[in-house]
Formats: C-alpha cells, sequence, structure tokens
C-alpha cells in the first residue's frame, strides 16, 4: 500500500498545490489561464510530437491494444450520452458534452506521470501509442455527434469540412499530425531543435498538472450531483473494468496491459470542459466531473495498480 502511495500521491499534490494556491490567491485565474494556455498550445503538443515522431509504430500500434481501450471508451460516451438524455432528462447538446466526459479520459496529465512512478519511462510505449489517436478519436467521435444534433436537417455534405476544420484548430492534433509526418516520413531532426523541445516538453505535465489544480478551484461542483456520479462510474469502472476483460481475451502482454488499465482508469481530463465550452452546454456538469473524477481517481488508481500483474 505505501509503494502505490508514493506512486500516485505525488501526481495528486502537484494538483493539490496548483488548487491551493489559487484558493489562497497566491497565483491569479489570469495565470492559470496562461499556463494551460502555455502547456495546451506548446509545450504538451511538442510532448507528444517527441513522443509520436520517436515512436516504434510497428511495436506500438497493435490492433489489439487499441481495440481493448477505444472499445471500453466508445462503450463510456455511448453509456453517458444516453443515460444523460434518458435518465436525467438532458438536451441532445447537453447529452453529447456528457457523452464526452464518459469518452475522454486523461491519458496524459493522469495516465501517463501515475504509469512513469509505478513502471518507469520504458513501459510508456504502449501509453503514447494509445495517446497518439486519444484526441483525434474522441474529438471526431464528439463533433462528429454534436455537429448531427445540431444540424438537424441541415445538408450532410457540410458536416465534413465543419468536423475537420474543428479538428485541426486543436493544437494537440497538430502535434500528433506532425509527429506522424516526422515518424512515416523518416524526416532527420536537427539535434538543436529535439534539444530545444526536449527542454519544452520536461515542463508539460508538472505546469499542466499546477494549471490543472487552478482550474479545478474556478469550476467547482454545483448541483447535477447524480450526472456527475454516473459519468465518474462510467469512466473510474466500466471503461478499465470492460478494458480489463477485452486484454485478457486479447492476451495482452503484461506492459500493453497495464497501460490500457491505467489509462482506462483514469478520470475524464481537462478537454472534457474544453469540448462542453466549445458548444455552450453542459460546462457545470462538465467542469465538475473533472473535479469529482480527478478527486476520485486517487482512490480508484490504487485500487486498480492493487490488482494489475
Amino acid at each position: 500500500m505505501g509503494e502505490l502511495t508514493s506512486v500516485i500521491l505525488p501526481v495528486f499534490l502537484v494538483i493539490g498545490f496548483g488548487y491551493l494556491a489559487v484558493w489562497r490567491g497566491l497565483f491569479s485565474n489570469e495565470g492559470v489561464d496562461a499556463l494551460m494556455r502555455f502547456t495546451q498550445t506548446f509545450a504538451i503538443p511538442a510532448l507528444l510530437f517527441r513522443a509520436i515522431s520517436t515512436l516504434d509504430l510497428r511495436a506500438g500500434f497493435d490492433f489489439a491494444l487499441l481495440g481493448t481501450f477505444y472499445t471500453g471508451a466508445l462503450t463510456g460516451f455511448v453509456l453517458a450520452l444516453f443515460g444523460a438524455r434518458i435518465l436525467f432528462n438532458r438536451p441532445w447538446e447537453d447529452s453529447v458534452a456528457i457523452g464526452f466526459a464518459g469518452l475522454f479520459s486523461n491519458s496524459l496529465l493522469l495516465g501517463v506521470p501515475i504509469m512513469e512512478r509505478a513502471y518507469g519511462t520504458d513501459a510508456l510505449g504502449p501509453n503514447y501509442a494509445i495517446i497518439a489517436i486519444h484526441s483525434p478519436f474522441c474529438y471526431g467521435i464528439g463533433i462528429t455527434t454534436m455537429e448531427i444534433v445540431r444540424a438537424r436537417g441541415a445538408p450532410a455534405r457540410q458536416l465534413p469540412q465543419k468536423v475537420l476544420k474543428a479538428m485541426f484548430s486543436n493544437a494537440l492534433i497538430v502535434g500528433i499530425t506532425l509527429g506522424f509526418i516526422v515518424n512515416l516520413g523518416s524526416i532527420p531532426m536537427p539535434s538543436v531543435l529535439t534539444d530545444a523541445l526536449d527542454l519544452l516538453t520536461r515542463a508539460a505535465l508538472p505546469a499542466a498538472l499546477f494549471g490543472l489544480g487552478g482550474v479545478l478551484y474556478r469550476y467547482r461542483p454545483e448541483g447535477d450531483l447524480r450526472t456527475i456520479l454516473y459519468v465518474c462510474l462510467i469512466s473510474l469502472i466500466i471503461h478499465p473494468a470492460i478494458a480489463w476483460g477485452l486484454g485478457r481475451s486479447f492476451d495482452l502482454s503484461d506492459e500493453a496491459f497495464r497501460s490500457v488499465i491505467v489509462t482506462a482508469a483514469m478520470a475524464p481530463g481537462v478537454n472534457t470542459y474544453v469540448f462542453a465550452n466549445m458548444y455552450g452546454v453542459a460546462k457545470r456538469v462538465a467542469a465538475s466531473v473533472v473535479l469529482f473524477g480527478t478527486a476520485l481517481t486517487m482512490l480508484t488508481a490504487w485500487m486498480w495498480l492493487a490488482i494489475l500483474p
């Protein structure tokens, strides 16, 4: 138990420092916005670019690995979407944003540091294979569904253009795409450039975790408790449980299996709120799900780590 606590607790302490700093007025909301803009627009895209540009695509992109994770993620989207609509009587636009919360795990800001502390840097290959298509997959599903719901009778031919424009306005997807171009094209990178990018990426996770704490303080939960808990159940229990069953049926290696379960067991990420804010719907639920889910992950991640091989 002590070893598992030492793996998880430092990650949440950094988030807690950010929460405390904003709460006590030591760090302003404007500072949080600037920090998150730096991490989301520059540092994390650079991290994803470097990881994917150097990733062994043949070894990393295994159908069983990706199928295991994304089947659970897509199931989470469907359950959260129709649960919000049928069980909680939310409008369709709200339901799509809530569905996105059941789809988008915090694979990078929580999954990577917890996995790295638990199993070391060398174990992160499968994590980056999942992350490489995480934003394109999730935003593709979320934006397409939202545009279909919002269109209601508009010409279907306009849909692909709207989806692609929205997706490639996202810096994370741009970083991922450029990483694939460099990797697949075997494009040489000057060492001075890779060294500069490596300096930038070292700041990505700690700065983003600190900023996440500030974001969570700003969007404190208000109401909608049943909806919030329902999405947390999907994200923290149902998604990893589905991944566990599929991972065993596909006979994943221990390394791949650990990455899938740890990533699937993470709370909804800040992009959950970004997506809701982009469309101006269910923002309170999205922010509260991130806050509640992140807090509950301290307990549920410990549980999943305890039973992993």
